[in-house]
């Protein structure tokens, strides 16, 4: 059972029986080198799932010389997954991990009770100038989880399943889309694809999981007789079929899952169902605990200088 309530329809309330029970319009944070869409956690709703954040990266042009240079930072109690449409990211970690992140394919790195990584645009792409666009999610851990060994998870785009027919393209990142199952394991029952859709296909979107999403990335899709553009997310209501049509062609992502059962604590890069332990984590951090990432030890984000307390990850979060 979901910790968010969830009424059911009330008589002669048509909105309290959409199909859409939530719409957010992710906040576009600027880093510099390029836009992220932040869609969760947002004031609307903290967790679809286990999923606790979701940012769209790009797409962005980047020239040569140029590219992302996310130096070696920590995180706990928390999965990170990353997918990628256009472009590559050099992903290294405190296990050894050395790995290119391509379109196509899933990176899952389990902080579990503690890992630190740098995400870069490699030497040979920042010679060469490359388009970057994809998606980077944090999955909490389940609460007897979040202090297990951290780990790194690679399945190349030849590995996910794609399902095809109907003017329907799903690659399947993590559980099961129709009928098809993705070789990610995760520590919690887990949906995840990338859909592409024809104008005029229509997808059912079934009831597997009280908590489901769509993310939309480019063309328009309707449900129930609303349209929807690019660029915002849809938290679909428990247990209802949700039929999802393309008006246009359209790119969207579908996630969601189990509940986890109560909220989380997020600051920074910190995630944990316990306030003292992103209290415990940024102090580790400050004074040095993590460990090192092999090949990429010159540089380190340091902990942020701020009064802000962790929060529940709803609208007060600390992002620097």
């Amino acid at each position: 059972m979901s910790w968010i309530p969830c009424p059911d329809p009330t008589p002669g309330d048509r909105t309290s029986a959409d199909a859409i029970e939530t719409l957010v319009i992710p906040r576009a944070v600027d880093l510099g080198e390029m836009v992220v869409r932040r869609a969760l956690p947002s004031v609307k709703r903290q967790m679809v799932g286990p999923f606790i954040f979701f940012d769209q990266m790009g797409p962005a042009e980047f020239l040569t010389d140029q590219g992302i240079d996310v130096r070696p930072h920590p995180h706990i109690n928390l999965a990170t997954v990353t997918f990628l449409f256009e472009g590559q990211i050099l992903h290294r970690d405190s296990l050894g991990t050395e790995k290119t992140i391509e379109p196509g394919a899933v990176n899952w790195m389990r902080a579990g009770r503690g890992i630190v990584h740098s995400e870069r645009t490699s030497a040979e792409r920042k010679h060469s100038g490359q388009r970057l666009f994809g998606i980077q999610s944090w999955m909490a851990l389940p609460e007897e989880q979040e202090e297990s060994d951290p780990a790194f998870v690679h399945h190349g785009a030849q590995d996910l399943p794609i399902v095809e027919g109907d003017g329907v393209r799903a690659r399947v990142i993590a559980g099961e889309v129709l009928g098809a199952r993705s070789p990610l394991i995760t520590p919690s029952e887990t949906v995840y694809a990338h859909l592409n859709l024809r104008a005029g296909a229509r997808m059912p979107i079934e009831p597997a999981f009280d908590e489901r999403a769509v993310y939309t990335l480019g063309g328009e899709i309707e449900i129930a007789g609303d349209t929807f553009g690019p660029g915002q997310l849809l938290i679909l209501r428990p247990g209802d079929q949700v039929v999802i049509a393309a008006t246009k062609d359209a790119d969207f992502m579908l996630f969601g899952g189990a509940p986890m059962g109560g909220p989380r604590y997020i600051w920074w890069n910190f995630v944990s169902s316990r306030l003292e332990r992103i209290e415990q984590a940024k102090e580790e951090w400050a004074q040095g605990r993590f460990d090192t990432v092999p090949g990429d030890v010159e540089e380190f984000i340091p902990l942020p200088q701020t009064s802000d307390k962790p929060r529940r990850a709803t609208g007060g979060v600390f992002y620097p």
